[in-house]
């Protein structure tokens, strides 16, 4: 059944959904529920949408930025972890224990503080506790948690599916109404074409429409030339013999084009966003292998690594960026001044 003939079923559902989300939404607005505010500086990132906008990137792209002179804490929900509670990260945490994208940013930055918690207010508790109190608290996937109020929060949306242009849940990917766009200071679009004219930036500008305390960033993605992992680096230009893509995000489309664009010969398996691999899937993955150099993302690796030898794994690092210096410094200059 197609997406037109199952609108008509699922618009009273999508308007249900929205009626709840903004009746939580006022409930705040309100102060019938309350937000609390941590005495740390603190950035949060969200998305209104349900996922695959970037937010990882930006909080990996924040820690880098502060990260040599600040001690910095990410707090997370630690998505799909087989824990429950606030889980402080520790030498001996994994990827099952802590989430896979709170473990990438764990292992990539030494010093780095990572806490998870589906309650943020609990996750902000362990914080107080922490020897190392943080100078700057980051706040991951945080723009349906309202019960924290952060200083600045920025909004993460894609190039292609922008959330002005989408709809509730089920019949879109939002989780909450497109004027909950007004909550954040900073609007990055994400996932850019390499090549975007000022044509093209005037008409989202257009329609995202920002209101006098907000500022709007476009933003792409940046691949590395080299492949690496933990104990290894090598030129991606140099893999002369077909490999293995294992994609477990969710939309791995602009990975697979800047891969084909060099000319690369791959062979592709997908799977869903944040997959956990199985023995069976795994034992698939080393049948279609042979002897090919498998590749993934940086995400995935952490998924991955206990299974395959640093002989044959590697991930592709990305980073966000801006399209000019201008803009990198007028983003820079808002987050640090804020």
């Amino acid at each position: 059944m197609g997406m037109k003939m199952l609108t008509p079923l699922l618009f009273p559902a999508a308007l249900i959904y929205g009626g709840i989300t903004a009746l939580r939404n006022y409930f705040f607005d309100w102060g019938i529920l309350k937000s609390i505010k941590t005495k740390y500086k603190s950035i949060g990132v969200g998305n209104l949408s349900i996922g695959g906008t970037g937010k990882s990137v930006v909080i990996d792209y924040l820690i880098s930025l502060f990260n040599d002179n600040q001690n910095l804490t990410v707090l997370s929900r630690g998505y799909k972890r087989k824990t429950k509670g606030v889980v402080v990260a520790s030498k001996d945490c994994t990827y099952e224990t802590i989430g896979d994208e709170p473990f990438q940013f764990f292992k990539k930055y030494n010093g780095l503080d990572v806490i998870v918690s589906e309650k943020r207010i609990k996750g902000i508790q362990a914080i107080d506790q922490l020897k190392n109190q943080p100078d700057i608290l980051l706040f991951d996937d945080v723009m349906q948690h309202r019960y924290v109020e952060t200083d600045t929060l920025i909004l993460t949306t894609t190039y292609n599916r922008p959330y002005f242009s989408d709809q509730h849940l089920p019949l879109g990917r939002l989780r909450e109404s497109k004027s909950c766009a007004a909550r954040a200071q900073i609007i990055l679009v994400t996932k850019c074409p390499e090549y975007l004219t000022n044509l093209q930036q005037k008409k989202i500008l257009k329609r995202i429409n920002p209101l006098s305390y907000q500022s709007v960033f476009f933003t792409k993605i940046d691949y590395s030339e080299n492949i690496i992992n933990r104990k290894k680096n090598k030129p991606l230009g140099s893999l002369e013999f077909p490999f293995l893509l294992i994609t477990g995000i969710d939309n791995p489309d602009p990975l697979v084009k800047f891969l084909e664009e060099k000319k690369l010969n791959f062979n592709h398996l997908k799977f869903s966003n944040h997959h956990r691999f199985s023995a069976s899937e795994i034992k698939n993955i080393e049948s279609k292998r042979s002897k090919e150099l498998i590749l993934t993302t940086e995400k995935d690796f952490a998924r991955l690594e206990n299974y395959f030898s640093s002989d044959i794994l590697f991930y592709l690092p990305i980073k966000m960026s801006f399209f000019d210096r201008t803009e990198t410094q007028r983003f820079h200059n808002l987050i640090k001044n804020n």
